[in-house]
């Protein structure tokens, strides 16, 4: 069982920076895979970012690229996710998972994630 959970969100204005960090408890973040994800009021959790067990892969979803960069602390446990450059229409609940699966085809959709945090709000104001 892995325990995630999120901090680091909150209300900044169009443009400006916020970096998230998934702190995660009993088992160590090397053995999975890792994942960002968000929704909206009244949408569907989109998948942000990925990252793979070792490091070797990552992926964005197009609408982030260039914006957010996914880490992970494997000496801290936790994960993070740098967001810059931040516009109104990444507000929403994000929330970090974690994956036993390696394949970059399961790790771009919630399907292919165990265990989630609780989510922590971020607020872009235009």
């Amino acid at each position: 069982q892995v325990l995630l959970v999120e901090s680091g969100g909150g209300l900044v204005q169009a443009g400006g920076s916020l970096r998230l960090s998934c702190a995660a408890s009993g088992r160590t973040l090397s053995n999975y895979a890792m994942g960002w994800f968000r929704q909206a009021p009244g949408k569907e959790r989109e998948f942000v970012a990925t990252l793979s067990r070792n490091g070797g892969y990552w992926y964005y979803a197009d609408s982030v690229k260039g914006r957010f960069t996914i880490s992970k602390d494997n000496a801290k446990n936790t994960v993070h996710l740098q967001m810059n450059t931040l516009k109104p229409e990444d507000t929403g609940v994000y929330y970090c998972a974690a994956s036993e699966s390696d394949l970059p085809s399961t790790l771009r959709g919630p399907g292919g994630y165990v265990y989630w945090g609780q989510g922590t709000q971020v607020t872009v104001s235009s």
